[in-house]
């Protein structure tokens, strides 16, 4: 297991600066994850904690050992990317097989590397399979495998899941974080899906174009964002930002707030926390249904208020339907407070 510093670390490509300098501890043994949108610089952090990368600026750590200009192989890191990257050629035994024999490990000790692994991801049955033989899942379980039978110091994932369907993603979720319990090894994650980020992660890093919005554990981010940016990007479904200057009449945002401070704010309230009936209740928000979503064993309601639009789940058994006029409780507690000009969270009285 290892820990991992970047010290005023930045990155330049010739005038565009991808990275400001950027300060961050990753601590032995965790699960970290870099979570953004397209374009924000996450996966060239990874590219440089694992070497491909050499930074414009700064330093790169491993246990307290700088490691800047080290290439991949000598930082010991393994990572795995979106493309599954197996040779066709070759079979799941071979392929697992292949980084050991580049270190010269004796055939038997690479045959009970292999054996071990393959037992780990449930490959056991397929080791005589080639690549082409092998569903999506299966070669992603191969891809990991690889990475892992060397057990490096550093295992590295760059958007393994993308290429996977929503049922095979789950699976494949549930299997990474069992196999991080049982190894241990200090894993650096990159995903834009906020949902992969929130279930795997013990801490999470949100970017937005090189800079870090917030850190923290996925709870922290999710229950106390600290800008506008981090609450509208976390979650699902999203959080509901309201102009505050047309919410005047909302009791709780008189109750979080100074009524005469509401025009310099937004307010933003997840879905989660916005409960629908149909019939009136204290306090609820009067509006005309847009969309009713039901997924199952819940009831999304989209509803226009105020020449905005407001979002909540309907209580079990409830009938709501387009056109008609439900009522969007908001307890106030669960109501967050952002400023206008900077977009930071606000404290409330």
């Amino acid at each position: 297991m290892t820990a991992i510093r970047l010290q005023a670390v930045q990155k330049r490509f010739r005038t565009v600066t991808v990275l400001p300098a950027l300060d961050l501890n990753i601590a032995s043994g965790e699960f970290f994850t870099f979570l953004g949108p397209s374009g924000c610089g996450k996966s060239t952090i990874l590219n440089l904690i694992a070497g491909i990368e050499t930074p414009s600026g700064g330093d790169i750590f491993f246990d307290g050992q700088r490691v800047t200009e080290l290439g991949a192989t000598a930082r010991d890191v393994a990572m795995v990317f979106q493309s599954y990257a197996l040779y066709p050629h070759m079979t799941v035994r071979e392929n697992l097989a292949f980084p050991l024999k580049n270190k010269r490990l004796v055939r038997a000790a690479i045959d009970t590397a292999v054996a071990a692994t393959a037992e780990q991801l449930g490959l056991t049955e397929l080791l005589e399979r080639k690549p082409r033989e092998l569903s999506g899942g299966q070669r992603q379980r191969v891809a990991l495998g690889r990475a892992l039978v060397r057990k490096p110091r550093v295992f590295l994932l760059d958007e393994p899941l993308s290429n996977l369907d929503a049922r095979l993603r789950l699976e494949m979720r549930e299997e990474l974080k069992r196999l991080h319990a049982e190894l241990g090894i200090t894993t650096v994650y990159v995903t834009h899906d906020q949902e992969e980020a929130l279930a795997l992660s013990g801490r999470i890093a949100l970017l937005d174009h090189g800079q870090i919005q917030q850190c923290g554990t996925p709870l922290e981010i999710y229950e106390q964002p600290a800008n506008l940016f981090v609450a509208s990007f976390i979650g699902a479904p999203p959080m509901i930002v309201l102009d505050g200057a047309r919410c005047t009449e909302l009791a709780a945002a008189r109750e979080r707030v100074d009524p005469e401070l509401l025009g310099r704010l937004w307010l933003g309230i997840r879905p989660a926390d916005v409960r629908v009936t149909a019939r009136p209740a204290d306090h609820a928000i009067a509006a005309e249904v847009l969309l009713a979503e039901p997924t199952g064993a819940e009831l999304w309601v989209v509803g226009a208020w105020q020449d905005q639009r407001i979002k909540g789940r309907a209580a079990p058994g409830e009938q709501i339907n387009p056109g008609q006029r439900a009522y969007f409780s908001i307890r106030p507690a669960c109501l967050h407070v952002f400023d206008k000009s900077s977009g930071k969270v606000v404290t409330s009285r």
